[in-house]
C-alpha cells in the first residue's frame, strides 16, 4: 500500500508559503521582500521554501498563476448557470467585480506589483491577460450568434472590456475608490452598451 500522507502534507506546506508571501509582498512590495521574510511569515525551514520554490520570482509568479485560477475557475463556473449569451457575458463582468473585492490583497499583488517588474513578469501578465480576453470574446461571439447582440469586432470588444476593468479595479486598489460594488452598475451598463444591449431590453432577458 502506498502511503499518501506526504503529498497533501507538500500541497499544505507550498499552500502555506504562497500565503505568508502574500503577506509580505502585500506589505512590503515585491522588490523590498526577503525570501527570509518569506521563511518567517510561512513559518517554514528555507529547505521547504527552496524545494518548493528555487526563487522569490517562482513564488511570485506561483501567486499569478493561483489568482488567475481562481478568477478563471468561478467565471466559468457563473458561465455554466446562465443559457442567454448576454446573461453570460453580464455574469462574468459580476463575477470580476465581486472577486476582486473579496481578494483585493490578491489583486493587489497581481495586478499592481507585477507591473514594471521585467521581461518575465510582463510575459506572464500577458499571458494571464489573454486568458481572459478569449473568455470574453467566446461569451460576446456566443451573443452575436445568438442574435442577442449586433454583429461586432468581438476581439476589439473585448480588448476593451478587460481594459475598463483593469483601470477601475487597479483606481480601487490604489486609493480605496470607487469600492467594486459601487463601480459594478455603471460599469456594466456602459460595457453592455457598447456591444448594443440596451438596458431595457437586458432587463427582460
Amino acid at each position: 500500500m502506498v502511503d499518501e500522507t506526504p503529498q497533501p502534507r507538500a500541497r499544505e506546506t507550498r499552500q502555506r508559503i504562497l500565503d505568508a508571501a502574500l503577506r509580505v509582498f502585500a506589505a512590503k512590495g515585491y522588490h523590498e521582500a526577503r525570501m527570509d521574510d518569506i521563511v518567517a511569515a510561512a513559518d517554514a525551514s528555507k529547505g521547504a521554501i527552496y524545494f518548493h520554490f528555487p526563487s522569490k520570482e517562482h513564488i511570485f509568479l506561483a501567486l499569478v498563476d493561483e489568482f488567475a485560477a481562481l478568477l478563471e475557475s468561478r467565471l466559468e463556473q457563473a458561465l455554466a448557470e446562465e443559457s442567454s449569451g448576454v446573461r453570460r457575458v453580464d455574469a462574468a463582468l459580476r463575477v470580476c467585480m465581486e472577486l476582486f473585492g473579496r481578494y483585493r490583497q490578491l489583486a493587489k499583488v497581481v495586478l499592481v506589483q507585477a507591473a514594471g517588474l521585467g521581461h518575465v513578469f510582463e510575459r506572464k501578465r500577458l499571458e494571464v491577460h489573454q486568458r481572459f480576453v478569449h473568455i470574453i470574446k467566446r461569451e460576446l461571439d456566443r451573443a452575436v450568434a445568438e442574435g442577442s447582440i449586433p454583429p461586432i469586432d468581438t476581439e476589439v470588444a473585448a480588448l476593451v472590456w478587460i481594459g475598463a476593468l483593469n483601470e477601475v479595479v487597479i483606481r480601487w486598489i490604489y486609493s480605496g475608490a470607487p469600492e467594486p460594488e459601487r463601480s459594478l452598475p455603471a460599469l456594466r451598463a456602459l460595457l453592455l452598451r457598447s456591444v448594443g444591449v440596451q438596458m431595457e431590453k437586458r432587463s427582460e432577458a
